[in-house]
């Protein structure tokens, strides 16, 4: 199990430690897309939503929800741009944290969110103004995760290009190569094994949305702690190990 841990987000890479770890996030962020529009009801993963409804509600004057949606778009880039700052501070350090550490911040975001949630939930539009933007904050920061150990080829929030590249391979899988009076023409093949990838991670989404929506529904702002605990989990290695090291470091 240690070692399992320690390769989903360790500093050296393969594709499979990239698959495994997206399906990780991808559940959780599923399940937090779907905790976030249970107590708020806003998706809070979805950017060209917040982007369409801020263009609707500037349209109709409603100021504070432009504010809103603008504020979700800018904790969103904040997130991802944070997510940038760290790894590559970690990468030039040479440390093992280098993709946990963002991933850490986020269990510590996520831990926060359940914690206080049922506190601030008094406060009304304060509150949820807050959440939103907590929340896109902590889905800019995993997207980035994400897209930067895989060098952009999986993402774990972004729903709307799975399916895309879904279509895509689905077009390929069905094309009739037929025959050509050209010969060196390729033909069109579909890439099978990325296919069922964006199918895993789609489908992901979906159960950590209902597992998220169920969970909150029973459990309110603690079924939050549950996920900051599955984060946590999946980080823990990395920091250990950078933590082993820097003791030994002080020893000698």
């Amino acid at each position: 199990m240690i070692p399992y841990l320690r390769r989903l987000t360790a500093r050296e890479r393969n594709e499979a430690s990239d698959r495994h770890l997206a399906f990780f996030l991808t559940f959780t962020a599923g399940a937090a897309n779907a905790g976030g529009f249970m107590a708020v009801s806003e998706y809070t993963s979805h950017m060209s939503g917040i982007v369409s409804s801020v263009a609707d509600n500037a349209v109709l004057g409603e100021g504070r929800l432009v504010l809103a949606g603008i504020s979700a778009l800018f904790a969103f880039i904040t997130g991802a741009a944070c997510s940038a700052i760290l790894i590559n501070w970690a990468r030039r350090m040479r440390l093992e944290a280098e993709y946990a550490m963002p991933l850490m911040l986020e269990a510590g975001l996520l831990a926060l969110f359940g914690l206080a949630g049922s506190t601030l939930q008094q406060h009304g539009w304060l509150f949820g103004m807050a959440t939103v933007m907590l929340l896109c904050f902590v889905m800019g920061l995993q997207n980035a995760i994400i897209t930067k150990l895989s060098g952009a080829r999986i993402r774990t929030t972004h729903v709307t290009g799975l399916v895309t590249d879904m279509g895509i391979e689905l077009g390929k899988l069905f094309y009739w190569n037929a025959p050509s009076a050209d010969p060196t023409l390729p033909k069109v093949y579909a890439d099978r094994t990325k296919l069922r990838l964006l199918a895993s991670l789609v489908g992901l989404f979906l159960a950590g949305g209902i597992a998220g929506a169920v969970a909150f529904s029973r459990l309110g702002f603690t079924a939050a702690l549950l996920l900051a605990g599955l984060v946590f989990l999946l980080a823990i290695m990395p920091v250990v190990d950078d933590l082993v090291i820097a003791a030994r470091k002080m020893r000698r």
